[in-house]
């Protein structure tokens, strides 16, 4: 069953902390319960004093909670028949739900007349954690360096998502330490400024000498294993419960002067200059140069600047450039592409009012490294985007409280399905139709070969011997919408699934045992499994709950 986000921090951490001042009483009518044993997911050792809560998967509100023993085994007494999600907590591994994917998928367990709720192997895994010791060319230590902490997306895909997951700074002693980190493969960056730096103006404003340039200098980004390449950047891959060292060397360098040249009128300057540098996608908060405007001159000085990759804004209309920096320069103010404003209308499907309160994304797909996403908030069903770069973009609408599917794009008289656009050096006006469908796609998933013990449920035919935590995904018909209107799930302990707030269109429902490292979001590599899926329409008006007539064939990665 797939979990909500909010606020950034899974639902069921912030219920851990309210579990044991909050239980219910159990219902009279209470028959079931559920058992197992909690395991190491690295060595498969039992693991005592893990928490076990069992939410319902309902409204993911607490119901039970137990503590495991020296063997590692609980059993939750007394529930009634429905489903449960369960997720178990313990200093020194990750708290997580019960056969966890991906961080927002699960498998809920279902009690019941029948069902299999007993024997389940938890595997909790333990934290990993990254320290080490930041140092200047002479081996001293470098004190308050931020360095940043980035995660490479577990797949098979070479453009993967890298994505920073924490920050901190150097102590006294240039020591630096990540801890509770999952296992995965991850890379760090240090930005720092030499205590002993002195910048001055710009060569034009003053001459430089070799004696006010000695200490002119800076720190470039530097990656482990110390290089300033980010490309060269070395991976550091944590196992479960591993305790790695990285240290990091910084040489410093003559800083650089970037003098970019701006109109004035009447004495003041009709542009700004922004300079920034980006890590793997993530733009640096905290930058180490200066910067001097001078109206009269109409130039804006960057001085004490890293050698270095940057973006460049320049200009009116602006111009933004990748500027290779290497030596000081003044910038060509013809440098660059014209930035372009992306504005229009959003609107449903249905024709029906908006929610109060919609928020669109826009996420560039020409990156090496996907930036963080420009967010700007619907007024009055418009949004504009403005100065952003020429090239392919991604839109993504959501409320506060979920996603909304985006169905299509009209620029001009052309229409096309999904939510991505190309940006021209014009700028755009578009209309974005979004579905507010809260169509719930229900069924279950089996493996071919299972005796077919069926029963009828509330009208419905029920695969008895379902397939459990496979990955259930939703391919629209149209893969040009696809993955926009794609949906997935994982199934649950009787195989049973839920795809949610489905927009309508034709699908294919498809159930993929172990394939939650596919590169499912590749059409080449979902379209092998069309085949052996079952089809299933949603109109505008199809109730809120459609459920498949027949279940859905498990098939092999």
């Amino acid at each position: 069953m797939s979990r909500r986000i909010v606020s950034g921090v899974p639902r069921h951490v912030c219920v851990l902390t309210l579990l044991l001042v909050c239980l219910p009483a159990l219902p009279q009518a209470a028959l079931y319960r559920i058992a197992g044993t909690v395991v190491n997911a690295a060595t498969g050792e039992p693991v005592s004093r893990v928490t076990v809560a069992a939410l319902s998967a309902s409204d993911h509100q607490p119901v039970a909670l137990v503590v495991t023993g020296d063997d590692g085994r609980f059993a939750v007494e007394g529930l009634a028949a429905a489903k449960y999600e369960l997720t178990a907590s313990r200093r020194g591994f990750l708290t997580a739900l019960y056969d966890d994917h991906q961080g927002n998928y699960n498998t809920a367990i279902v009690t019941g007349e029948g069902q299999k709720t007993e024997d389940l192997v938890f595997r909790l895994t333990p934290v990993a954690s990254l320290y080490g010791v930041v140092t200047d060319d002479g081996g001293d230590p470098v004190e308050n360096a931020t360095v940043l902490l980035f995660l490479k997306a577990h797949s098979h895909n070479p453009g993967d998502r890298i994505t920073q997951k924490a920050e901190t700074t150097t102590d006294d002693i240039g020591a630096y330490d990540f801890g509770d980190l999952a296992p995965g493969e991850y890379f760090l960056a240090v930005t720092a400024q030499p205590w002993f730096a002195l910048h001055h103006s710009a060569p034009r404003q003053r001459p430089q000498t070799a004696s006010n340039t000695a200490l002119d200098v800076a720190y470039p980004v530097t990656f482990f294993d110390s290089t300033t390449d980010e490309a060269s950047a070395t991976p550091i891959v944590l196992a479960d419960g591993s305790r790695e060292e990285a240290n990091i060397n910084l040489r410093a360098v003559p800083s650089l002067h970037l003098t970019v040249t701006l109109p004035v009128t009447h004495g003041e300057m009709d542009a700004r200059a922004i300079l920034r540098q980006n890590i793997f996608g993530a733009v640096i908060s905290e930058n180490h140069w200066h910067v001097t405007a001078d109206s009269q001159a109409g130039a804006v000085d960057f001085t004490g600047v890293a050698p270095g990759r940057y973006e460049l804004t320049q200009g009116d209309p602006p111009r933004i450039a990748d500027l290779d920096a290497a030596a000081s320069q003044q910038v060509d103010p013809n440098l660059g592409k014209l930035a372009v404003d992306l504005s229009g209308t959003l609107r449903s499907s249905s024709g029906t009012a908006l929610p109060d309160r919609v928020f669109l994304s826009l996420e560039s797909l020409d990156a090496m490294h996907p930036q963080e996403p420009i967010r700007v908030e619907i007024s009055n069903g418009q949004f504009t985007f403005q100065s952003i770069q020429q090239g392919n973009w991604e839109l993504t609408a959501s409320t506060p409280e979920k996603l909304l599917p985006i169905t299509s794009i009209t620029a001009g008289n052309h229409s096309h399905p999904g939510n991505q656009i190309t940006v021209s050096d014009k700028p755009v006006q578009v209309v974005v139709t979004v579905s507010l469908s809260e169509t719930r796609v229900e069924g279950f998933a089996q493996k071919a070969g299972v005796p077919g013990d069926r029963s009828i449920v509330a009208g419905v035919e029920k695969a008895e011997k379902g397939t459990s935590g496979v990955m259930v995904l939703l391919v629209p018909k149209d893969l040009a919408a696809f993955p926009a209107l794609a949906r997935r799930d994982q199934s649950d302990s009787d195989g049973s699934f839920a795809l949610r707030d489905v927009a309508p269109g034709h699908y294919t429902v498809v159930a993929i045992e172990n394939g939650w490292d596919l590169d499912w979001e590749r059409p080449e590599i979902i379209s092998r499994y069309l085949p052996g899926g079952i089809p299933v329409t949603v109109t505008e008006t199809s109730s809120k709950l459609v459920r498949l007539s027949q279940a859905v064939p498990v098939q092999s990665p």
